[in-house]
């Protein structure tokens, strides 16, 4: 586990202390009942920007708080818990490509209204249906990009997009010769095809800042990935200890109580490794495509685990709408698939360790 400051353990707490006040699960069912275009509540995305949550990964110099991936991920652990949506993940990652990239006026004109959460920021990389940054059409000709992204998280209500193209990472508004059209997924929230047409580009970088980018992206969905199955197993042991079968709480049944050992025992192995990807990014160290993805491979099958469970031990309830175990088990569904699925990071860590 690792070590806060002062600094990210308030932060953290006011994180938690705010999605359980007005970020409840009951909150995400409005959310999901009501569709909105964009699929996050336009006042919740306010709220987040005026506590400066989407300025923690921003720089000091471009009018964010530069506290780090790991505080990031302190806060995104916490809106795991609830489900709470918002395009703070997404418009993190490509806040960082910004930060990093290679335009100045980029970084003056985006970070500070990113910062600030007057913007939302979308990176689109995938062209399949399965994580593959090396695999891309996408090309950029006289300054104009040509493409189309597939399952593009937070696309619906992006102002600006950050694209991998076949030669590196470009920044693209979305007003200019951008066509969206809308992805229902299993979790209710902003998913959507982009098309560029002859969109005018910016460049950012290359093909190493396109994977660097991506690692963040994965590492914050493993924070996400965390909170949800911690609340799933908080959920479901609270349950057990309260519904009685056969005159005694489920919870006494030694069956079940081997299940949720070995969901808490992984539950703490996650943790240990989603902290220490959130780590290595801050630290800058030269394993940072190792952590992230080992974290992602045990976070993708930790949370599969987690969020199945809630569903069978709850038992008939756990399998209707009234109940919000559902929620859980599609939402962890979704984020396993994204930035690569278990699978996939347990191969690219395997060719990464030389194996």
């Amino acid at each position: 586990m690792a070590v806060l400051t002062e600094d990210q353990t308030m932060l953290r707490d006011m994180a938690q202390s705010w999605t359980d006040k007005e970020s409840p699960v009951a909150a995400f069912r409005a959310v999901r009942d009501a569709a909105p275009p964009a699929g996050f509540d336009p006042a919740v995305w306010a709220e987040v920007g005026q506590m400066g949550w989407p300025g923690i990964v921003v720089p000091e110099a471009d009018g964010g708080a530069g506290m780090g991936y790991l505080s990031l991920g302190l806060v995104l652990e916490q809106l795991g818990r609830t489900l709470t949506a918002t395009p703070l993940a997404a418009t993190a990652a490509a806040a960082s490509a910004i930060a990093m990239g290679e335009d100045a006026e980029a970084r003056a004109a985006w970070l500070p209204r990113i910062a600030a959460g007057e913007a939302i920021v979308a990176l689109a990389v995938d062209e399949g249906p399965l994580h593959d940054p090396d695999a891309l059409d996408t090309v950029v000709a006289d300054g104009r990009l040509t493409g189309t992204k597939m399952f593009v998280a937070e696309g619906d209500g992006a102002q600006a997009f950050v694209v991998a193209a076949a030669d590196g990472l470009y920044l693209v508004a979305g007003d200019a010769a951008v066509s969206r059209t809308p992805r229902r997924m299993a979790d209710s929230r902003s998913h959507a095809d982009v098309r560029f047409d002859a969109a005018p580009a910016v460049r950012l970088g290359d093909k190493a800042l396109t994977a660097a980018i991506c690692d963040r992206a994965a590492a914050l969905v493993t924070a996400e990935m965390l909170g949800l199955a911690g609340q799933a197993f908080d959920d479901t042991n609270a349950y057990l200890k309260t519904r009685v079968q056969f005159g005694q709480p489920l919870s006494t049944f030694q069956a079940l109580q081997h299940r949720m050992a070995k969901m808490f025992t992984e539950l703490e192995l996650m943790r240990s490794v989603v902290e220490g990807a959130l780590e290595a990014i801050d630290a800058g160290r030269s394993d940072v495509a190792q952590a992230v993805s080992l974290a992602k491979a045990v976070g993708g099958e930790t949370t599969k685990l987690v969020s199945r469970e809630m569903v069978q031990l709850h038992g008939g309830i756990g399998m209707t709408d009234e109940h919000h175990a559902g929620f859980y088990l599609k939402r962890a569904a979704v984020l396993e698939a994204m930035w690569g699925n278990a699978a996939w990071h347990r191969d690219r860590f395997g060719r990464l360790a030389g194996y």
